[in-house]
């Protein structure tokens, strides 16, 4: 990921692989400085418009970075923002100068200042695992794509409140936002509906099968592929660095009878992670575990240790 200076000075490229960011002068194409980073995952870099500051995500850890954009490029602050922390963006308006940050792992947007000690100001509640971020050219709005919520969000800026939930396609990462890109009418031309490709399942894991979904620790949506589903779960709450296995199974009650699994995985360091898997798994179904009997085919999620059978999260009900 590289974002520039708002004067076109300096390119700042963060690594997805080693715990560092490179600055390079535009003019001379030369590497001039090296930012450290807390962590090595880094999805999401963005600089303030006032040119001092450039804040980078950190998504393996569930931190965000902040440093200075003048040489000699110091970090300002460390901030533990929370677990799957995806996108940074920042806003101007009549209340200042604010920096956005998407937790894809709490469903929430955390807002803080941009002076040099960082101070959280905000949480605003989201749909499920938000992820892509942009603010409108004037500063008032901010748009929070949902990669498990099959949409996007409007937060306005200067009461931090979610004003407005339009519907999208699947599995959105990022957005961008272009001022007056539809100078006349309605902006709808070309565009067609989703249809069938809008359909999605939601589901929710955790720890009391018997309990009520209403958020983290882990969201589900299956995203309709035709012939077969899209399974993403955005993972929270287990152990860091462990490895676990997702999968199916017939009767919540009898957890290692006949289980399926669908995807192996390690968590990050914040003991979460993004789980995929590709299938014909329409039998996961919403709705309470108790409802199911030895005739029926259905199936239920479940998170166990890898190469356990004991469940560390299992199905819940839905609201």
């Amino acid at each position: 990921m590289t974002i520039f200076r708002p004067d076109g000075k300096y390119g700042f490229v963060c690594s997805s692989f080693v715990p560092e960011t490179k600055v390079v002068d535009v003019q001379s194409h030369q590497i001039v400085g090296t930012v450290p980073q807390a962590s090595p995952f880094c999805p999401n870099i963005a600089a303030t418009p006032d040119g001092r500051q450039v804040w980078e995500t950190l998504k393996d850890t569930g931190k965000t970075e902040v440093f200075s954009a003048e040489p000699p490029f110091n970090v300002l602050a460390t901030l533990e923002t929370g677990p799957i922390t995806n996108h940074v963006n920042i806003v101007r308006n009549a209340k200042g100068q604010f920096a956005y940050v998407t937790i894809g792992g709490e469903n929430v947007v955390k807002v803080y200042t941009t002076t040099d000690s960082p101070q959280l100001i905000a949480t605003i509640p989201t749909g499920e695992l938000p992820h892509g971020i942009w603010p409108s050219g004037d500063g008032t709005r901010i748009y929070v794509a949902l990669e498990n919520g099959t949409g996007m969000q409007v937060i306005n800026t200067l009461t931090n409140q979610v004003i407005a939930t339009l519907p999208g396609g699947q599995a959105a990462q990022a957005l961008v936002y272009v001022p007056n890109a539809v100078p006349t009418g309605n902006g709808l031309s070309n565009l067609v509906p989703l249809a069938s490709y809008g359909q999605s399942v939601h589901l929710f894991l955790g720890t009391n099968p018997d309990t009520t979904a209403s958020g983290p620790p882990t969201t589900v949506t299956l995203n309709y592929q035709g012939p077969i589903d899209l399974l993403e779960a955005a993972v929270t709450g287990l152990d860091p660095t462990a490895s676990y296995t997702l999968g199916l199974v017939p009767n919540l009650g009898a957890p290692a009878q006949d289980f399926q699994p669908l995807a192996t995985f390690q968590t990050n360091a914040a003991g979460a992670q993004i789980v995929e898997s590709l299938g014909p798994l329409r039998q996961v179904v919403p709705g309470s575990p108790q409802q199911e009997n030895q005739h029926d085919e259905r199936r239920f999620l479940e998170i166990v240790p890898a190469g356990g059978t004991q469940p560390v999260q299992v199905q819940l009900q839905v609201q």
